[in-house]
């Protein structure tokens, strides 16, 4: 796919509301079970955390990957959660790809060092697309979220950025 990623800006909210909402009605990728809406995605907009499109070549948006808080402690504020996100007509075709490469491009010059997401452990596609891309599989969290009624249970990955890679290790490290 001819495809090209970008800054998302808050006139994205409505192509990434449709994006998701596809996602949680697959039941493949999130615990979520209520479709987004723009107003809902709007609020993602926080001048702080990194959210980036994929564009296919007629400059329709067909993925996204998105920063959010990880927690509120002080010592956490280096650290996101991720998200990344594919339209069903787009998937397989190195859109996810593109949308993590350019978040991970973003996070740093955000003042972020590690990112973190849980992922399915059946969602195979994205846990090869997460390894690929540098990323850690810390473990598996089991039973971590019930959804239709099932345990789903969920890998954590982890990547440190390579701004984080620069400084010396802690000494637990």
């Amino acid at each position: 796919m001819n495809a090209t990623a970008r800054a998302a800006t808050p006139g994205d909210d409505a192509a990434i509301a449709r994006i998701y909402s596809e996602g949680i009605e697959d039941r493949i990728a999130t615990f979520e079970t209520r479709p987004r809406t723009a107003s809902d995605v709007a609020a993602w907009f926080d001048g702080r955390h990194p959210i980036v499109v994929v564009e296919d070549s007629g400059g329709t948006v067909v993925g996204f990957a998105a920063t959010f808080e990880y927690r509120p402690r002080a010592c956490y504020q280096g650290v996101a959660e991720f998200s990344v996100y594919v339209a069903r007509a787009s998937r397989r075709q190195g859109v996810g790809r593109l949308a993590m490469d350019a978040l991970i491009e973003a996070a740093a010059p955000a003042g972020l060092w590690k990112l973190v997401s849980r992922v399915f452990v059946e969602n195979e596609a994205s846990r090869r697309l997460l390894v690929d891309l540098g990323f850690r599989e810390v473990g598996v969290y089991r039973r971590h979220g019930r959804l239709d009624g099932r345990w789903r249970d969920v890998v954590i990955v982890e990547l440190l950025l390579p701004s984080a890679l620069d400084e010396a290790p802690s000494p637990s490290a």
